[in-house]
């Protein structure tokens, strides 16, 4: 692959980072702590990145943002479980990965990624493919706020042709479901991944248009949780609930796996923990409380616009 596209993604990758972070750190009134790494020669991956961390916000308990390109002599298996052609094929990835943990717990936990991979033998022209998508993880589910995140993430992918938003809905239900508890992580969102449909270009403009979308998705939430009071109850179903973020980014996210697998950068790759969890034996919520409408009402799959 050229230097020229590979260096346009870049461009738009880093300024995304860059938007994103700036608008964060203004609502919080705090700065975000910019780590620039860079992988020594002689480790299984070449390439660099710039890790933002927040921590200890009035508003965001921790909010990371990484943007990572890399290099490597061999695809990790959990890259080519949709190409097997290409195992064994050095590759190229970069991309910007975010979670955003807010303190109070009516403010949803979000989670947002968007990169592009290209991969090919020695003598063959690299494929390359993109993927990404956002997903609502809410403690406390409210409709208006499903809804508009839904519609965002709808208008972000429809120029794409009719059936992209219900096709990648889908995907999200499917991808963000903890099997081993058989229960959705939160309410999804959109999610795609070896995106190579129209060619470079077309792909390209997907993965632009779903970055350019998380801003609108996420802030107006934000604005309209960020003040609502709550107590040591809702505190503490949070962190419960938590630990199902961290069940599903340790047991089955391939992203965290990639990273892990190809000797990807491990501080960087984990910047998605929450700083606090817990687990509780068989927690049943209270029949009729709104614990119990976010298991009845709002994880659940169901059609939001």
């Amino acid at each position: 692959m050229s230097d020229t596209p590979v260096k346009q993604v870049q461009a738009y990758l880093m300024g995304l980072q860059d938007r994103i972070t700036t608008a964060v750190a203004a609502m919080d009134d705090q700065t975000f702590v910019s780590d620039t790494w860079e992988k020594a020669a002689g480790e299984p991956l070449q390439g660099h990145g710039i890790t933002r961390i927040l921590e200890g916000g009035s508003l965001f308990e921790r909010a990371g943002c990484g943007f990572s390109h890399v290099r490597g002599p061999k695809l990790p298996p959990s890259a080519t479980q949709h190409r097997p052609e290409l195992a064994g094929a050095p590759f190229e990835a970069m991309g910007v990965s975010l979670v955003f943990h807010p303190r109070n717990p009516y403010v949803p936990t979000v989670h947002m990624n968007v990169r592009m991979i290209s991969a090919g033998h020695p003598g063959q022209e690299p494929v390359c493919w993109f993927g990404g998508g956002m997903d609502l993880t809410p403690f406390y589910g409210h409709e208006d706020d499903a809804r508009h995140f839904h519609e965002t993430c709808r208008n972000a992918v429809q120029a794409f042709g009719a059936d992209t938003y219900p096709r990648f809905k889908t995907w999200c239900d499917d991808y963000f479901h903890l099997k081993h508890r058989n229960e959705q992580r939160g309410i999804g969102g959109i999610f795609f991944d070896d995106f190579a449909e129209g060619g470079f270009a077309n792909g390209f403009e997907l993965m632009q248009s779903v970055g350019d979308a998380f801003l609108l998705a996420y802030i107006p939430i934000v604005e309209r949780r960020k003040d609502m009071a709550y107590g040591e109850r809702e505190r503490n179903f949070q962190l419960y609930r938590r630990g199902r973020y961290v069940e599903f980014n340790l047991v089955w996210d391939r992203g965290t796996h990639f990273g892990l697998q190809s000797g990807g950068r491990t501080e960087s790759i984990l910047l998605s923990m929450p700083p606090l969890a817990s687990w509780a034996y068989q927690s049943v919520p209270e029949a009729g409380s709104a614990e119990n409408d976010l298991y009845t009402r709002f994880l659940p799959r169901r059609d939001w616009v």
